[in-house]
């Protein structure tokens, strides 16, 4: 016996693992021996990544930030050293001083909440048109 470990080939590591057409049909076509009324057909699945619901406004009562939960879209902001330093002075503060552990993602999520909010209710007055106007 060797004591070389026995790996798998790339054959193994890359072969298509969904099954064939035909053992998809002979699984998805139920044998009934009683006539059944079946549900109306679904539509067919997407590309992962592209949107299938179409996007509605959302009122302002369902505006408040989603907290912990899992999230599924994702961006990636870059910070200066201080507006990361400040970030965290900011998660600290609220910690300390005021008891709630939160993290730097919460806080940003609810920066953003009410930053938009404020600009619905002031429109061209709002803090975030004026500031991206240099006033």
């Amino acid at each position: 016996m060797t004591r070389r470990a026995s790996l798998p080939g790339a054959d193994e590591l890359f072969r298509a693992n969904t099954p064939a057409l035909s053992a998809v049909r002979q699984v998805a076509e139920p044998v009934a021996t009683t006539p059944v009324q079946s549900a109306p057909a679904a539509a067919p699945k997407a590309k992962k990544g592209v949107r299938t619901i179409s996007r509605r406004r959302v009122t302002a009562a369902e505006k408040s930030p989603s907290g912990r939960e899992l999230h599924e879209e994702k961006i990636t902001v870059y910070l200066s050293t201080d507006e990361l330093f400040d970030l965290d002075q900011a998660r600290l503060m609220l910690r300390g001083d005021l008891g709630l552990a939160v993290d730097r993602g919460r806080i940003v999520r609810e920066s953003i909440a009410v930053i938009i909010a404020d600009l619905e209710a002031k429109g061209d007055q709002s803090i975030l048109a004026r500031r991206l106007r240099g006033i």
